[in-house]
């Protein structure tokens, strides 16, 4: 059995080195993973820069994991209802399980977690907290969902970017049948959007992208998108314009804006979304200020919604579609990394680096 495991520890902006740490004992309560991918999204690229949410302690990062079950103990088996051998993904948040908020379901909310996967300092024994490690440990209270073992290692990372497109897509933004949805932002977690709108029963879904985001959005249409517009170089588009030609004027009844960092995507889905509709703002900005137009929220009678993260209930039903094979998910698929190229595989999500095709990417520990 390895005593000590391997794992990726980011110490500032964009250090990562590689470190060892005792493998955890298991009790009866908790468990142990062998990580088999870890998915990299849009935050940990900006985490890595330290544009925001840096952990000022050193710690691993990784908030996407999923693999076997390697050590469980009795009471855990029997409480999350799977065994040893079983692949499961997890969620970044560890509630408490026992506040007002928990116990009615509303655990994101819970204001006496103390620890979460991927975001948590190694100075939190058993420090194996975070994806980008060969072994990860299950706290009593972590949460998660089983994943069929025959579905490909790097189509299963993707639960957690389709959660959110189910999530805020559909959740949040109440894309039904027949709905209309603008996705402002072409990347993994807005193309999640574009499939989930289609199985809940969308008629129309347009997507924006940059014209350096071009093969995104080609992706995009072969998994549902209707129309896409590049936003930028010579082939530019005005978002808003385009949107009311495609929509008769009337705007669409959902817009999701999902950019990281930049501020004009958020008023193009407020302009682009008709009376009475919703806005959904996921795409974190850094702490950026944006002076908005809140006559627009009153004039058009707009219900704007922050999307947090994902539910479990959203994750189940992201690992249902997956399961399912309805959908050609290997077409997002782009990168895979093993554990020493943590850094570089942040950086190709990035787009910082020669290669600018990456829309999916994840780290296996066991990949050479």
């Amino acid at each position: 059995m390895t005593q000590m495991v391997r794992a990726a520890v980011q110490t500032g902006p964009r250090k990562i080195e590689m470190r060892e740490f005792p493998r955890p004992q298991v009790g009866p309560d908790d468990g142990l993973l062998r990580v088999e991918a870890n998915g990299i999204c849009g935050s940990d690229v900006e985490i890595y820069r330290g544009h925001m949410g840096m952990n000022r302690d050193p710690f691993i990062p990784g908030h996407e994991p999923m693999g076997i079950i390697e050590e469980l103990g009795e009471r855990a088996a029997e409480r999350w209802g799977v065994q040893v051998g079983d692949r499961v993904a997890l969620e970044v948040i560890v509630p408490c399980r026992a506040c007002g908020d928990c116990l009615s379901g509303n655990y994101q909310a819970c204001r006496f977690r103390k620890y979460g996967h991927g975001v948590t300092g190694i100075e939190v024994a058993p420090s194996l907290w975070g994806g980008f490690a060969e072994y990860l440990y299950i706290s009593p209270t972590s949460v998660l969902h089983k994943i069929d073992k025959t579905i490909p290692v790097e189509i299963a990372a993707m639960y957690n970017p389709l959660g959110a497109g189910v999530r805020w897509a559909v959740d949040l933004g109440g894309v039904g049948l027949g709905s209309t949805l603008l996705v402002l932002g072409a990347g993994q977690r807005g193309i999640s959007a574009v499939i989930a709108a289609k199985a809940a029963g969308a008629s129309t879904v347009i997507v924006t992208g940059l014209a350096s985001d071009r093969h995104k959005l080609a992706v995009a249409r072969e998994l549902g998108a209707d129309h896409t517009i590049e936003v930028d170089g010579e082939n530019a588009q005005d978002v808003v314009e385009t949107v009311m030609d495609l929509t008769g004027g009337r705007g669409v009844d959902v817009s999701l804006e999902v950019t990281p960092m930049a501020t004009q995507p958020v008023l193009d889905a407020l302009k682009a979304t008709r009376h009475g509709g919703t806005v959904v703002l996921a795409g974190l900005k850094g702490g950026k200020e944006l002076p908005v137009p809140t006559d627009l929220f009153i004039n058009r009678a707009l219900t704007v919604k922050g999307a947090f993260g994902v539910d479990s209930s959203a994750n189940e039903r992201a690992i249902a579609l997956i399961e399912s094979g309805r959908f050609p998910l290997e077409k997002l698929h782009t990168h895979t990394f093993g554990l020493d190229e943590v850094g570089l595989a942040i950086d190709t999500l990035a787009g910082d680096t020669d290669d600018k095709s990456a829309i999916h990417v994840s780290v296996h520990p066991s990949f050479a």
